[in-house]
């Protein structure tokens, strides 16, 4: 992964992390919006999705550190992986979730959503989510 796609990315979420409550709901919103059968995965109710929000934020913040050392962040994106399989996360899920995300970039960076930052966040989570497919499925 080129440094420059990492710096875009990194940088780009330390201007979502102020808004990081905002950006999980936008996030689901969008992801049931996408896909409305993925609510039956999900917790029910408005709290249960904020405290899902919360640990999606969190995730991807780690995820996101992560990238300047992908030797420690790999198994970890496996282990996250197979625990997916657990909660009914099918492989064709990972392009929603992308769509989802993307969306919810763009929708909490506003102008600062460049394409080349798009680009940046669509290589990135192409490269996690397909770790996490191969060693899942």
């Amino acid at each position: 992964m080129e440094q420059t796609t990492i710096d875009l990315v990194q940088e780009s979420f330390e201007k979502v992390k102020p808004i990081s409550n905002a950006a999980g709901k936008i996030f689901y919103d969008k992801l049931f919006d996408l896909d409305p059968s993925l609510r039956a995965i999900f917790p029910k109710g408005e709290e249960a999705i904020a405290a899902q929000g919360n640990k999606l934020m969190s995730m991807l913040s780690s995820a996101v550190a992560g990238l300047n050392n992908l030797e420690m962040l790999v198994p970890v994106l496996e282990n996250l992986g197979k625990r997916h399989i657990e909660y009914k996360v099918e492989p064709s899920h990972y392009e929603t979730v992308g769509t989802a995300l993307l969306g919810t970039l763009e929708a909490g960076l506003g102008d600062d959503f460049t394409s080349e930052v798009k680009e940046a966040w669509a290589s990135v989570y192409g490269t996690m989510s397909s770790v996490m497919i191969n060693a899942s499925y």
